[in-house]
């Protein structure tokens, strides 16, 4: 299933795209897409079962906004330097351990919505990423089948970096990752029974209509299954929790100077087959 909310910031309500591409209406069925609604069987047998009698009431797209396709987000764990080609254009050397670190959930905006560049920025970067969202409670997992076991879903996700605020201002990197309007996400969430294998996943992202990422999840250091599965031996995971799991090659950091960084005005559009696409106009804090 593919499923959404809609409407504006705030306000969404839940709905389905069913499989003839239709908007379909989801609020007589569940009051919401979120953590709780994903971690019952029942619930989410339900909205299958409307999704299939063809019943559902249409909405009209046009004009609709999309937001971010998970309401009342726990955390957001991301791994950093998960892709192959992306540590080779940084100079990084691949880590022996996935790099982790965290962005708050109201970083996560829709996938069309507006990102802001933070004030006195001058290295605004862009990040295509698979987000992997979590349906089970997840402590101490000790397999790779057990980790996907716990996987409710996956969608697009688009990790936007402040370069300078994230390496040269010292501390972490959750400076550079945490400023206003961060993590668009969405725009669906696409359940795992419908993404048989996340590494074989092509991501692509366009600044102002040039191809800048090209990349596929097969590049990843680390598996989905083995970060989600890592990720639980130092922290509890959420029905509703999400992690961010890295971008490939091609970001702004890894060029040649002078570096093409993000300023206001400028349009990134990213997509991840079978789960979408963004787009996103910068505009100024």
């Amino acid at each position: 299933m593919k499923l959404l909310r809609v409407g504006t910031a705030g306000s969404e309500r839940p709905a389905l795209l069913d499989a003839g591409g239709t908007l379909r209406n989801l609020s007589g069925v569940v009051s919401d897409i979120d953590g709780a609604l994903l971690a019952d069987d029942a619930a989410l047998g339900r909205v299958r079962s409307a999704a299939e009698s063809g019943e559902l009431p249409a909405l009209d797209a046009a004009g609709l906004r999309v937001g971010p396709p998970l309401a009342r987000i726990g955390k957001v764990v991301c791994i950093g330097l998960n892709y192959h080609d992306h540590a080779r254009e940084t100079g990084a050397e691949p880590p022996a351990e996935p790099v982790i670190f965290f962005k708050a959930a109201d970083t996560v905006v829709g996938p069309h919505d507006t990102v802001l560049v933070p004030r006195g920025s001058v290295k605004t970067d862009w990040e295509v990423e698979l987000a992997v969202v979590i349906g089970r409670t997840a402590r101490y997992l000790s397999s790779h089948e057990e980790a996907l076991a716990h996987v409710a879903g996956y969608a697009v996700a688009h990790d936007v970096s402040e370069r300078e605020f994230q390496i040269e201002r010292g501390g972490t990197w959750d400076k550079g990752k945490n400023c206003e309007t961060f993590n668009p996400l969405g725009p669906w969430l696409v359940t795992a029974d419908e993404v048989p294998d996340p590494q074989d996943l092509a991501l692509r992202l366009w600044v102002n209509g040039e191809l800048k990422q090209d990349g596929t999840t097969a590049e990843q250091i680390f598996s989905v299954a083995e970060v989600v599965r890592y990720v639980s031996q130092f922290m509890t995971l959420y029905p509703g929790d999400v992690i961010n799991t890295g971008t490939p090659a091609g970001v702004a950091l890894g060029q040649p100077e002078p570096k093409p960084y993000l300023r206001a005005g400028d349009v990134v559009e990213l997509e991840i087959a079978g789960l979408g696409r963004q787009r996103q106009v910068f505009g100024a804090a």
